[in-house]
């Protein structure tokens, strides 16, 4: 196994995770950091804890045991409300967008995630309101622009083909300006051309957005092409963490994948 070491320079420290359901042990002492414009794969086999980690770092699930730090700060005081005004984006594996509502607005519902404001002022239109909502305006319209959405910003999201939908949900995750961007199964359901843009994508979103990127993805030739770092967990415990030719190389890793030889 391959150890990490955690220093004051990481965006993300996730330190000895446990989550228990009944008398299954999901996660059992899971630690990694992730530095400051990494992309970090996280892989694993099916039911190796990948999406149950996710949703400690998103706050839907609480740990039984260890911690979560952001900026130094940990997650686990904050509700899960409060995840995107910390500077914390993510999607979904299943698109969790709202079919009645335009390209627009879905991504507007993104921008108003760490909007500040109360039903009293919203009603009056005080003028730091209608300034708060000019910025709103600025930020979705830049990604209409930035994601090749303006042509269809007026569409239903329910007349839209699923690849859209995935670019229009990684819109609206970055419509909060998260330094850390969680991007769960983003290739799920994607043709093999769609697979390949969405890899310069998220490179290309790194770069020019200044994020940090954590990875949940079973497409393998995309996490080793993209990735930074790549962790992989087996049956809720990590078993390697290192680059993507070093992972690709590990054992137990392949192990994990293919099994033992007969």
């Amino acid at each position: 196994m391959t150890l990490s070491t955690h220093t004051d320079q990481a965006l993300l420290t996730v330190r000895e995770l446990a989550v228990q359901f009944g008398g299954i042990r999901a996660l059992d002492g899971v630690s990694f950091g992730l530095k400051h414009r990494q992309i970090l794969g996280l892989i694993g086999p099916n039911g190796a804890g990948k999406t149950t980690l996710f949703n400690c770092l998103s706050r839907l699930y609480h740990p039984s045991a260890g911690d979560v730090l952001f900026e130094g700060i940990s997650l686990l005081r904050k509700p899960a409300h409060k995840i995107a005004e910390a500077g914390i984006g993510r999607t979904f594996q299943n698109l969790a967008l709202f079919a009645n509502l335009s390209v627009r607005d879905n991504i507007r519902v993104g921008a108003h995630a760490t909007a500040k404001s109360d039903i009293a002022s919203d009603a009056l239109r005080l003028p730091w309101v209608r300034r708060q909502e000019a910025k709103v305006d600025e930020i979705v319209d830049e990604l209409l622009d930035y994601l090749d959405l303006g042509e269809i910003a007026d569409v239903l999201a329910s007349e839209l083909p699923f690849g859209t939908l995935k670019r229009v949900e990684l819109a609206r995750a970055l419509a909060s300006r998260p330094k850390l961007l969680l991007l769960d199964e983003p290739a799920g359901g994607l043709n093999h051309d769609e697979v390949a843009e969405l890899g310069e994508r998220i490179r290309k979103i790194r770069d020019d957005r200044d994020v940090t990127v954590l990875l949940v993805e079973h497409h393998m030739n995309l996490v080793m092409a993209i990735s930074d770092v790549v962790v992989v967990l087996n049956f809720g415990r990590k078993i390697c963490e290192g680059s993507p030719e070093r992972v690709q190389a590990d054992p137990e890793v392949i192990r994990a994948y293919l099994g033992e030889r007969k």
